[in-house]
């Protein structure tokens, strides 16, 4: 019979700060015994939640459940910095211009952006939580001004509308004197992503579909033409899996020693008082990626999505084991901090309240992988480092391999080569961490 068991589940590492300021979810609903149903999802980010929209789109009364190993936004999809981007946002780029077909990506960032705009209006998922003001990327030095100039040249291009800000421009925007330029980008929309998937979520389970949590799945095997899962809750039988699990899908044996598993840490203040935010000027909400891929990001937000804070997230660790350590945390924290300081001298002394981990999962050719990949057995998984829109491409993609559709989603991922194989280790992980390393001392005032 065939079984794939996993090797491991989720660890993270930190709080989950994005659901942490949020006022507290209802209880936890975990797998009530055994079920069955027509399409088992495993993983409730972007991915799951998108897939199961989507399914239940093409077939109202299809049975859907999906099942999250711990709480809805306190995995990766409540641990990125809330940026679901519509332009080519490549992270192996010098200045995030694509090596592909940049005009199709677009137009599939902006089916997604549009899926989930879609969502927030049927599940009713509060407007602040996914606001469509742009982003901007913020330039230190003139070196990665000149990357800023580069990428506006692409935008332009491309026909892409794009602004150049100046030094006092971004002081504007920001309150900071730490950039020497900036360039805006109006078709970003700038996530709460706890709030998001929180409500994606309740709106789902309010239509019929079970959001199981708590419920991590241990095991896939094969019953007659579907499929069971474990878990210590009970077993599901399904007619179709789609694991949305993102690098876990190597957990379970697929696309073994082909994927990159890097986790990026972020800070995010305390709730700034009256004082601090005086001091600080600039606008209340805006969200600043740095010029160079392997900078500092930046983002402020407001009372309507948790508090008047400031979320600082920069470094990033190789680790195939899944699983960043207490170590890397405390020394990044302290990065975050000098970071922080960098930028808001005047706030040198406000706390950092969180800090915390976030699990990425990339190739080497930057190709995700949405595809079958036993009958009956889909995925929706490799986010590339861009989780909100790319992981709502590949649940959308599965789900329609799942009810025998095809699209321009579909194709493209079908057009995409394999991941290559990594390096062998030790000599992947020593080399890869030491080039993290080299990229973040190159862009260290970014």
């Amino acid at each position: 019979m065939t079984r794939f068991e996993a090797r491991r589940t989720p660890v993270h590492r930190g709080p989950a700060a994005w659901s942490a300021i949020l006022p507290g979810q209802p209880a936890p609903m975990p797998l009530p015994g055994d079920a069955t149903v027509d399409v088992a999802i495993i993983g409730g980010g972007f991915a799951g939640l998108a897939a199961a929209r989507r399914l239940r789109e093409m077939d109202p009364t299809a049975r859907v459940a999906v099942l999250e190993a711990s709480r809805l936004a306190e995995g990766a999809s409540g641990r990125n910095s809330g940026f679901m981007i519509d332009l080519p946002h490549e992270l192996t780029s010098d200045d995030y211009a694509g090596h592909g077909d940049d005009r199709k990506m677009i137009a599939l960032n902006r089916h997604a952006i549009a899926f989930a705009k879609g969502a927030v209006q049927d599940y009713g998922i509060k407007g602040d939580y996914f606001d469509p003001v742009g982003k901007v990327n913020g330039a230190a030095s003139e070196t990665a001004d000149a990357l800023n100039r580069s990428y506006a040249g692409h935008l332009t291009g491309l026909g892409e509308p794009n602004q150049r800000l100046d030094a006092k421009g971004m002081q504007e925007l920001t309150g900071s004197r730490h950039y020497v330029s900036g360039l805006y980008t109006p078709g970003t929309v700038m996530l709460q992503p706890a709030g998001f998937i929180r409500g994606f979520g309740e709106g789902l389970r309010a239509s019929g579909v079970g959001i199981w949590e708590n419920t991590p799945v241990t095991a896939i095997g094969r019953v007659g033409s579907g499929w069971a899962l474990t878990t210590a809750r009970g077993r599901v039988t399904a007619g179709k899996v789609i694991l949305a699990n993102n690098g876990h899908l190597e957990s379970f044996g697929f696309a073994k020693d082909r994927l990159m598993h890097v986790f990026l840490y972020a800070s995010m203040t305390v709730d700034l008082g009256a004082e601090a935010l005086l001091a600080l000027g600039g606008k209340p909400r805006w969200g600043v990626t740095p010029s160079d891929p392997m900078g500092t990001t930046m983002r402020r937000i407001d009372t309507a999505l948790g508090g008047n804070r400031i979320i600082t997230r920069t470094c990033a660790s190789f680790l195939p084991g899944m699983e960043a350590s207490e170590a890397a945390l405390k020394r990044t924290a302290a990065v975050h901090a000098r970071k922080f300081a960098d930028r808001f001298p005047a706030l040198s002394g406000v706390r950092q309240e969180y800090t915390w981990a976030g699990h990425l999962c990339l190739t080497r050719n930057a190709v995700s992988i949405a595809r079958e990949l036993e009958q009956g057995l889909y995925a929706a998984t490799v986010c590339n480092g861009l989780g909100t829109a790319r992981s709502t491409l590949t649940g959308i993609a599965a789900a329609e391999l799942a009810m025998g559709q095809t699209s321009a989603i579909t194709r493209h991922f079908a057009s995409e080569a394999e991941p290559p194989r990594l390096p062998p280790k030790p000599f992947s992980t020593i080399g890869a961490n030491a080039f993290l390393r080299w990229k973040e001392w190159r862009a260290r005032s970014e």
